[in-house]
């Protein structure tokens, strides 16, 4: 499990408010049995029905590993496939206006950080990537800030999940299999493991 202190990149600007997680990965992709290739499907309906003017399929964004939101991003159900898909596609951090909560969570859980800053800097943010699709874009979760090109401002995360990133305790299963033998240690010392085997 690797610690996540900085990204750096090309960013890609998404705009609108509202974004929710059967626009990010429609439910019909839940069915896969694995996410390995559900960066094909993110945002799918929305790309088709943009007709290849979605920033995910402008040639200026490929490569691009930043996403830039705006407001309440990753609203509506609870499926954990949205922020894999946005992991899959390449994205390794998002900064936004706002997110929800449990779509904020599951990015955490894969270490995809999601930072907030104000809204007129995020549309600053947006309007200067759209004019320059080759800027060079970070993300820094020790200093808190983002800096694009010439552009630098501060972000905000909650204490607990920006140290989970940084030290890189944010993969609980990993940290589960880390510990196997303590939890064998700990599992033996229980008098209900025994039950099986009486």
């Amino acid at each position: 499990m690797s610690q996540i202190v900085k990204v750096s990149g090309r960013g890609i600007p998404l705009v609108g408010d509202d974004i929710d997680t059967d626009r990010i990965i429609p439910a019909r992709f839940l069915r896969h049995i694995t996410f390995e290739t559900l960066g094909e499907q993110v945002f799918v309906d929305d790309r088709t029905q943009a007709g290849g003017e979605h920033p995910f399929d402008q040639p200026q964004y490929q490569g691009a590993n930043i996403l830039v939101v705006n407001g309440n991003f990753g609203c509506g159900s609870s499926r954990e496939h949205a922020p894999q898909s946005l992991s899959r596609w390449g994205i390794q951090a998002i900064v936004g206006e706002s997110f929800a909560e449990i779509f904020f969570g599951n990015c955490v859980a894969i270490g995809l950080p999601c930072v907030t800053a104000e809204p007129d800097i995020v549309k600053q943010l947006q309007a200067l990537l759209q004019e320059n699709p080759q800027a060079s874009i970070s993300v820094d979760l020790e200093t808190m800030e983002v800096h694009c090109g010439d552009f630098q401002t501060s972000v905000s995360m909650g204490e607990g999940p920006r140290k989970m990133l940084t030290a890189g305790n944010w993969d609980s299963c990993g940290q589960l299999v880390r510990q196997v033998e303590q939890i064998r240690a700990t599992a033996a010392k229980l008098p209900y493991m025994a039950w099986g085997n009486s």
